[in-house]
């Protein structure tokens, strides 16, 4: 064997291995998503276990709110299917829009409901639905930290699926550009807010 077959044969031996190394380093990447989602998806299903029983206690105190009481359920409902199809596609960028919109709506619905709350001083007093509201707070902050570390093996995961060279195994074994789960979508929901006294 001459110099130039060995050399050949080394430079082939280091792609090989090289692009080994890159592909498990994707697979791995995307499998940190996964379970990154899989955290967020144990606290959205304690939060739409939590949402009926809400609901109920306030639906004793406030039956003339019904329109806001189906729409805190039509959203809960939503945003459930939405969770179902991401969590089997957590890194599809498709799934996971669908479901930040989702949980935007599910947002808007607690927010009425939650002015509801305000406007029955017996159904605030409630100690079910204080206990029912604190659970349900604990659990939003539960599902802000996931998601923080949901992106952040989003962001980890699209840096190495777009940076060269690695980028060329990326897109010859179909690894996808990830999407982020995002609190907000639109400039009225950035937009600060006004307090009037």
């Amino acid at each position: 064997m001459g110099t130039v077959q060995i050399v050949s044969v080394i430079v082939l031996a280091i792609l090989i291995f090289w692009g080994v190394g890159a592909y498990n380093r994707l697979v791995r990447l995307r499998n940190v998503i996964a379970n990154s989602f899989a955290q967020i998806d144990v606290q959205l299903k304690r939060r739409y276990d939590l949402i009926p029983n809400l609901v109920e206690v306030a639906r004793k105190y406030a039956a003339h709110e019904r329109e806001t009481l189906e729409a805190v359920t039509a959203a809960r409902n939503q945003a459930k299917a939405a969770a179902d199809v991401a969590r089997g596609h957590p890194a599809a960028a498709g799934a996971v829009t669908s479901l930040a919109v989702a949980e935007q709506a599910l947002a808007g619905a607690m927010g009425r409901l939650m002015a509801v709350v305000e406007a029955y001083p017996e159904l605030k007093a409630d100690q079910s639905l204080r206990e029912l509201a604190e659970e349900l707070t604990s659990t939003e902050n539960k599902i802000g930290f996931a998601r923080q570390i949901f992106n952040d093996a989003t962001l980890d995961y699209n840096n190495a699926a777009q940076q060269f060279p690695t980028n060329l195994m990326a897109s010859m074994f179909g690894f996808r550009e990830a999407a982020m789960l995002q609190a907000t979508t639109t400039d009225a929901e950035r937009a600060p807010v006004r307090v009037q006294l």
